[in-house]
């Protein structure tokens, strides 16, 4: 498989994501809202369009780097707090 065909499938794969279908569900939703006017509908669609988004955020964010971070913060915290109380104890 040449780069070219790998390029199309990864287009074709972002196109039909699970994020551009919830987006594309959602605009529909709410266009057809507007054009009915119906309130209930402009609000669902207003609500998976911006799911749809919070999700590729989510999905785009390196979680794994995420959670070394955590790990890392709390385990200074926890340094400082031993620190804090060895120097309390030690007065």
């Amino acid at each position: 498989m040449n780069e070219k065909e790998k390029q199309e499938i990864s287009l074709i794969g972002r196109i039909f994501s699970m994020e551009a279908l919830l987006l594309l569900m959602g605009l529909f939703s709410l266009g057809s809202g507007i054009y009915n006017s119906a309130p209930m509908q402009i609000f669902w669609g207003v609500t998976i369009a911006c799911g749809a988004v919070i999700l590729h955020f989510v999905r785009k964010k390196d979680w794994q780097k995420h959670w070394a971070e955590q790990e890392e913060m709390k385990l200074r915290y926890e340094e400082r707090r031993r620190q804090a109380r060895e120097k309390k104890e030690g007065k």
